[in-house]
């Protein structure tokens, strides 16, 4: 009689307080870890300082590249335009945002025309200056390195190819691998929209 008062009461419990199983992704789960940044400082296009908060209630999709690469940045905005087509309706609830790792070349009217290319609701974030970039890419653990060219602006950026995706709540949960395919990521936002 005790056992089915307990499982009647935990019944209740999860109708009650809306409890649910725990999302199972197909790209990294990082959520409650403490090695990456939780946040950031960055200037939109028109000079505005945007952090996390600024974009609470939308899952966020964080990824770090250089207008100028030749393929991962290109390929990665087409994947999430693709994605933001699969997620229909719920797309309005999901931010994509392209930091640069390449400020010399990446000027805020540049990224004002490149980013929104793929989709009109993704914003180009720059570092306002060379400390705010090392600060930004430590927090998040990211790669980059400038590599020479034949002439001093012809030069590439080497640089980690994976995303971060935040909750609507500001909480990193995903680490997201490079080039799996839009119908992988649609599906893991759309458990982080649950």
């Amino acid at each position: 009689m005790n056992f089915i008062r307990i499982v009647c009461s935990a019944i209740l419990c999860c109708a009650f307080f809306g409890c649910s199983p725990k999302p199972e992704f197909k790209n990294v789960d990082i959520t409650g870890s403490t090695a990456f940044g939780k946040d950031f400082s960055l200037l939109d296009p028109a000079g505005n300082v945007k952090t996390l908060a600024d974009f609470k209630g939308k899952v966020v999709v964080m990824f770090f590249g250089y207008t100028q690469c030749p393929d991962v940045c290109p390929t990665t905005l087409t994947e999430m335009q693709q994605v933001m087509t699969l997620l229909g309706p719920k797309a309005d609830q999901v931010q994509v945002l392209f930091v640069t790792v390449d400020p010399e070349r990446d000027t805020a009217e540049i990224l004002k025309e490149y980013v929104p290319a793929f989709d009109s609701r993704f914003l180009g974030l720059r570092p306002a200056n060379e400390a705010a970039l090392e600060k930004v890419t430590k927090d998040f653990k990211i790669y980059y390195k400038k590599v020479p060219g034949t002439t001093p602006g012809s030069y590439t950026m080497d640089h980690t190819a994976g995303s971060y995706a935040f909750d609507p709540e500001g909480r990193l949960r995903l680490y997201i691998k490079h080039a799996q395919g839009p119908e992988t990521l649609a599906h893991d936002l759309k458990e982080l929209l649950k």
